[in-house]
């Protein structure tokens, strides 16, 4: 159930589909239900009475109150306090999750709350607006989340027609980046990255023709030296062949003048 104190159903639905999420299926499927009501129509009693009515009816597994900073248009500050304590009280005693939407005004510290939802959440997701470089980008980040391992890294997140998009955090030489410093600094370091990649490439060329220019005088060495064992295999036979022809032609000349090499009186 998502109970407004602000826009109406349709008003909610039209925001929402401008982000690419469309929720009317969930209604026309019984899924989803909405009920808007202005905080000023009934006294904070008789809205804590409607809602449980509405809840018990329905018997949703998730709860959504947005925003409870309005509730005070209803009564003062500790009437609306102890409201949504009883609220929330009910809530846990049925185990149904529930999402509390406050909003800070100016000036105010982040980190706290007129009604002080500190003590009644388990977990406090918190969004504001930083003016960086003449521009507005929005942050996100898990101030408290009770039992449950969570990041401390303030992230920034984008709205789209698409969607909601958290953006990986960049944390920079002064800090975390956000907006247009945060695309121009990615910017750079892909320049930066592509600049390393081709001057890697180019050296791996250069290595190249140069492993292939010293093959090539390898090679040619190599058939250098070739050619001369060929050259000394000829000459090595040719001194070969005279040598088995001098033995030839002096034996025939031996036996031409009967010298058998023995003595004669």
């Amino acid at each position: 159930i998502y109970f407004s104190f602000e826009e109406s159903p349709a008003q909610i639905m039209r925001n929402m589909r401008a982000i690419g999420i469309h929720l009317e299926k969930h209604v026309r499927q019984g899924l989803l239900q909405f009920h808007s009501a202005r905080p000023t129509v009934h006294g904070l009693e008789m809205h804590l009475v409607r809602m449980h009515k509405l809840i018990e009816q329905f018997n949703p597994t998730t709860v959504l109150v947005d925003p409870v900073s309005n509730l005070q248009n209803a009564g003062d500050l500790n009437d609306s306090t102890n409201m949504l304590i009883r609220l929330v009280d009910f809530l846990r005693m049925k185990a149904i999750t529930a999402f509390l939407i406050s909003l800070n005004t100016g000036g105010k510290f982040l980190e706290t709350t007129e009604e002080g939802l500190s003590s009644m959440v388990d977990t406090w997701l918190l969004l504001r607006d930083i003016e960086v470089g003449g521009e507005r980008n929005r942050l996100l980040y898990v101030l408290k989340a009770r039992g449950i391992a969570h990041s401390n890294q303030v992230r920034e997140f984008l709205i789209s027609s698409n969607g909601i998009k958290l953006v990986d955090t960049y944390i920079g030489a002064t800090g975390v980046l956000t907006g247009s410093a945060r695309l121009s600094q990615e910017a750079r370091e892909h320049m930066e990255k592509q600049a390393i990649k081709e001057e890697a490439q180019r050296k791996g060329l250069v290595f190249e023709h140069r492993s292939k220019s010293v093959a090539a005088q390898i090679a040619a060495l190599r058939a250098g030296l070739q050619t001369e064992k060929e050259e000394y295999d000829r000459v090595l036979a040719g001194v070969r062949l005279r040598e088995r022809q001098g033995k030839i032609d002096r034996a025939a000349m031996a036996k031409s003048r009967r010298v058998d090499g023995r003595k004669t009186i």
